[in-house]
């Protein structure tokens, strides 16, 4: 008995051991930060946020026809707010709609550099216009906030690098790698006729760029438990987006003599059987580096978890969402209350983690479903983005950027559960990464797409000026 307590009490030293040992060893891996001076931004720049909102670019869906009036428009806007970058950089339209601005660099041995944003903005559900504090293409300016839609979501970020990009010019300053500036239309819905064009047109050209950076990282502020100080996510890749249509038909009938089983009942127990046996979460590529930049900076035992992933996998792969999630959106079937319906319907979307694919889920999805149900692919589908390292060049300036700009945030890799156009770059560009510094916080995520959206004076110049040394820094 004493052998086998003995036995217990080594195990339980060496398991505390290799805990501490593993703990100890994860050191914090953020850059140094470097002082720079404040940059003066008028603010007349507010205006010009405003005036960009006014015009409605509305992605409605793939086969929509975009506005060509809200578009032409929003051009001409651009054309006449930023004069120097229009006379100084050579624009080229992709589909009519989408922008391609290049700046051309005095050194062609250095890669060039693809700043990403979107033109186009979802609509407004019209019964949640009274519960907007201002109408939301008014794009009203009040003493704090820029109110309306777009402001996050991206013509923010699309007119504050050009904010940049002019006032660069305005002090004469010559890049001595090339910019690409692409603004795509339809990011909303998929990108296939903006973001999907530009590239294959770089490509044609024989661009091969050091890096991409787009939408989908942002600063969260209190976002994640344990740690006060705000986190500057880099998002390397992004999940797969898919859904599958379930389809179930039978011969229907009168709602009194009611079969064993039903059309609807069927579909009911397909979904719920699809939310009951959902796919594994998994330590994949990102999620390890995110552990490792996150860990290093968390509170001792939440940083022992961490740091031995091995033993404290579960809890925080599904914390980070690490798997590949399933959210029925929406259910079809019925035309009257004593007819059993010969046809019912449910779309259920996937959000695809690196590693596993369309062909997967669809497989994954039969598996779990009964053979009464057919499942067909439906609307646009794209599998998992690869995914960019830490460990380049760029990713060292873009850290030593955020961190010079905001010495307090703590830069940290991560996995981007939504879409942006920026996995279209990927094959001519070494790195791609997600990033502005658009500030949330538990109350404004609420706003991506949603009511109120708008964004803070002060964090707007912070995109502008994040823009500003961005590029400099790359020179």
């Amino acid at each position: 008995m004493k052998k086998i307590f003995l036995g217990l009490v080594l195990i339980l030293v060496a398991l505390a051991a290799i805990l501490l040992f593993n703990t100890f060893q994860l050191s914090s891996k953020q850059v140094a930060a470097e002082p720079i001076e404040k940059l003066e931004i008028s603010d007349d720049v507010f205006l010009n946020l405003s005036k960009a909102i006014q015009f409605q670019t509305i992605s409605y869906s793939e086969d929509a026809v975009p506005d060509s009036a809200a578009f032409f428009g929003f051009h001409r806007f651009l054309a006449e707010t930023f004069p120097l970058t229009h006379a100084n950089l050579t624009l080229e339209k992709i589909s009519d709609y989408s922008l391609i601005y290049k700046w051309e660099g005095s050194d062609a041995s250095k890669k060039p550099i693809i700043l990403l944003s979107h033109q186009d903005v979802v609509p407004v559900d019209e019964p949640t216009l009274g519960d907007w504090e201002a109408a939301p293409f008014e794009g009203k300016i009040t003493d704090t906030h820029i109110i309306g839609r777009g402001t996050m979501d991206d013509k923010g970020t699309l007119v504050g690098l050009l904010e940049a990009v002019e006032k660069l010019l305005s002090e004469s300053f010559v890049p001595s790698r090339t910019f690409y500036l692409a603004f795509g239309h339809d990011e909303e819905v998929g990108g296939g006729n903006g973001a999907v064009k530009i590239a294959a047109h770089l490509k044609a050209k024989g661009v091969e760029a050091a890096m991409t950076i787009d939408e989908g990282g942002f600063i969260a502020e209190n976002m994640i438990p344990g740690v006060e100080k705000p986190v500057a996510m880099i998002n390397l890749a992004e999940k797969g987006f898919a859904s599958f249509r379930l389809i179930v038909e039978t011969n229907g009938g009168h709602s009194s003599a009611p079969p064993r089983e039903n059309t609807i009942g069927i579909l009911a127990q397909a979904i719920v059987d699809l939310e009951n046996n959902q796919l594994p979460y998994k330590m994949v590529k990102p999620i390890d580096a995110q552990l490792e930049y996150l860990g290093a900076e968390l509170p001792f035992f939440t940083k022992l978890a961490f740091a031995n992933p091995w033993l404290f996998k579960k809890p925080i792969l599904e914390s980070l969402n690490a798997h590949t999630t399933t959210a029925p959106t929406i259910i079809d079937g019925g035309v009257k209350n004593n007819v059993i319906p010969t046809v019912a319907e449910a779309t259920v979307n996937f959000r695809i983690l690196p590693g596993e694919t369309i062909e997967s889920v669809k497989a994954h999805i039969e598996k779990t479903v009964s053979e009464k149900v057919r499942v067909e692919p439906v609307g646009h589908l794209t599998n998992p983005s690869p995914v960019s390292t830490v460990e380049s060049e760029a990713f060292q300036i873009l850290a030593k950027t955020i961190r010079s700009q905001n010495p307090d945030a703590l830069v940290v890799p991560g996995l981007l559960g939504g879409g942006t156009d920026s996995r279209n770059f990927y094959d001519i560009s070494e790195e791609v990464y997600r990033f502005y510094p658009i500030r949330i916080n538990p109350e404004s995520m609420t706003r991506f797409h949603g009511i109120d959206e708008k964004i803070s004076k002060e964090n707007y110049k912070e995109i502008i000026e994040f823009s500003y040394l961005l590029i400099k820094n790359f020179n």
